[in-house]
């Protein structure tokens, strides 16, 4: 793999280096906080060889699987370090409130991944050898080792403070001097003795293993460094700013934000164990279950900042490492069973490649390989994490490291309070993968006749060579996949394709084909095309709570269609009245199987405008 040409293609891709904002990997993607998302060209990043997938969120993540961090350092080879203090190197383009928020959290918590997996792996490992009698509890080189993989979490605040820092494009060193104040031993002395500070009393609070006083304090310091930076004389810079910025942050800090801080992190924890103690088995079940499509959308990084503080504050968590757990290891099974089902030799080593991966913790090759371009796979994985998740949530299954679940990280379970542990982690990792393996096994079936390598016949596939212009289905202003306000249809898991926003209450048929399906609320159905394409039309967004008020079908299952023939009519109106979406989504539901490209985006069409271009990528046997 040429990692330099895979990193000049994204570069060039996103806008350059100078519409890059922020740039940090996790441990399968490459995650851009862009100045003008607009500057991206999806369709281009997603056909770069080495590119597993594109979401385009809070962040612009790129899946690159495990090959990122070689990827990344090209990048940083090519751009430099742009993650520094710069008053332009800050995105342009106006986003929502939580979606700043969550690129922020995102940008703080991230980094902290390595150095915190890294102490907990080594504590686990430290624990085991004692338990296996290969270490003295008692002894020297066991407790040093312990303290070494305590390290990252004592210091957590330390380490959220240079990450905050570094996010807030203020000095670091400075920034991180500031909250290690907080946790000097002379200075959890003095809180210990009931202190005071410009004769107002400190709060007696132990600061290690903290993160949101830390992220208080450095919101806090940024401002008053940017506001010395811009106001002092730049001969006396150099020490007047840092010198004026911890004398101010610091106390500020003791007096207000570190309790406030402290104190909010108390009613978090606590709602959180609340939810957890009274519906722990449907909690941990549910995350599971829907983990697919947050690991999709990246949304799955929400969760960081409520581990990593309950890891601090407890040494243990309980619902997103074992509902990670349950998911993992139900991609792993499900791809483990479409490889000894398939017939399509492509197919087989993908899906055997990503189910080892998974195995190991590592999904997105799972995800954007098997499960998202199938249905029937990706109910399996939900519901073999839902029952996995369930069963984990019903034994109390704790984590004591944050790494990502997977066979070679097993020891994260092991309690030295509690030895079946261990052993309920591997039975629910053994009921997650044999649920994904059995209905994967049971359920999946090719999309096309596969290429059988040790058949003797030479039977053809249904698919044939036709390329096929697809018109648009209705009148009204066609938007990328991306633009559609639903998740599941914008992250491109049902398929491929594009939304029309309506002018009209009439679905024409853009093509010859038959009506393969006909839903029963009567707001979508599907046309089988000559060359084996399965068309979706989807009227509107939930729009299934109608229950078929205002809609009307005018063809039946079976039906032969030509172009233009009407489908169904539809009452716009009624739809928008219901505070509904009717944006009508238009996608090639088996895209694994043909190239597919999109025409007159964001632009008016009409029903003689050409919207889509279907071209199988397999052509039949013997033509």
């Amino acid at each position: 793999m040429d990692y330099q040409k895979i990193a000049v293609t994204i570069l060039d891709n996103i806008g350059g280096k100078s519409n890059i904002a922020h740039l940090e990997h996790c441990a399968t993607r490459l995650r851009f906080t862009l100045k003008d998302d607009n500057l991206i060209n999806l369709p281009a990043l997603e056909k770069i060889e080495g590119v597993i997938g594109v979401r385009q969120n809070v962040q612009c993540q790129i899946i690159i699987g495990n090959d990122v961090f070689e990827v990344y350092n090209e990048i940083i080879k090519l751009i430099g370090n742009i993650n520094v203090n710069s008053a332009n190197n800050q995105p342009n383009s106006k986003k929502k409130i939580s979606a700043i928020l969550l690129d922020f959290l995102v940008s703080i918590f991230q980094p902290l991944i390595p150095a915190i997996a890294g102490g907990g792996l080594l504590k686990s490992f430290v624990i085991l050898f004692a338990m296996l009698g290969l270490m003295d509890e008692n002894g020297s080189n066991y407790k040093i080792l312990q303290l070494i993989g305590s390290a990252p979490l004592y210091f957590l605040p330390i380490l959220v403070a240079f990450t905050t820092a570094n996010k807030l494009k203020v000095n670091p060193l400075v920034a991180a001097s500031a909250v290690s104040t907080l946790i000097l031993p002379d200075m959890v002395v003095l809180l210990k003795n009931d202190s005071t500070l410009f004769f107002l009393p400190l709060e007696n609070i132990n600061y290690a293993f903290q993160i949101f006083p830390a992220i208080l304090t450095i919101l806090f310091y940024s401002v008053v460094e940017k506001f010395f930076t811009k106001y002092s004389f730049k001969v006396i810079r150099l020490f007047f700013v840092p010198m004026m910025s911890l004398v101010i942050t610091v106390p500020v800090s003791l007096l207000l934000l570190g309790p406030l801080g402290y104190n909010a992190g108390v009613i978090f924890s606590k709602f959180i164990i609340f939810f957890y103690t009274h519906f722990s088995w449907i909690t941990t079940g549910l995350l599971a279950a829907v983990l697919p499509f947050m690991v999709v959308a990246g949304m799955h990084k929400a969760m960081l900042p409520y581990a990593i503080d309950a890891m601090g504050k407890t040494g243990c968590e309980m619902l997103y490492m074992p509902a990670s757990l349950a998911h993992n290891i139900a991609e792993s099974g499900a791809c483990f069973g479409v490889s000894i089902k398939t017939k399509n030799s492509k197919l087989k080593s993908v899906a055997l490649s990503a189910g080892i991966s998974a195995l190991f913790g590592i999904t997105e090759p799972a995800l954007y390989g098997v499960t998202i371009v199938n249905k029937k796979i990706l109910y399996s994985v939900m519901t073999a994490g839902l029952i996995g998740g369930a069963f984990a949530g019903i034994i109390l299954l704790k984590a004591f490291v944050l790494v990502g679940p997977g066979l070679a990280s097993m020891t994260m379970y092991i309690d030295k309070d509690n030895a079946m542990n261990i052993v309920w982690a591997f039975v629910t990792f053994g009921i997650s993968f044999l649920v994904a393996f059995i209905l994967s096994a049971i359920f999946f079936t090719d999309s096309i006749d596969a290429d059988d390598e040790n058949s003797n016949n030479n039977t053809k596939n249904t698919i044939n060579d036709e390329a096929l212009e697809i018109r648009s289905p209705i009148s009204g202003k066609a938007i990328p996949i991306h633009d559609i306000n639903d998740n599941v249809f914008s992250t491109g898991i049902v398929g491929q394709g594009l939304g029309i926003i309506p002018n009209e209450g009439f679905l024409k048929s853009p093509c010859k084909g038959i009506i393969s399906m006909i839903f029963h609320t009567k707001h979508a159905l599907s046309i089988k095309l000559n060359n084996g394409a399965d068309l979706l039309f989807h009227i509107g967004i939930d729009t299934v709570k109608l229950d078929g008020d205002g809609f009307e079908t005018l063809v039946n299952v079976g039906d032969i269609v030509d172009i233009g023939d009407d489908l169904i009519k539809f009452d716009i109106n009624n739809i928008k009245n219901h505070q509904l979406d009717p944006t009508v989504i238009f996608l090639v539901t088996n895209p694994d199987d043909y190239t597919i490209s999109t025409f007159n985006e964001n632009k008016q069409v009409t029903n003689d405008d050409i919207v889509l271009k279907i071209k199988p990528k397999i052509l039949s046997k013997g033509e």
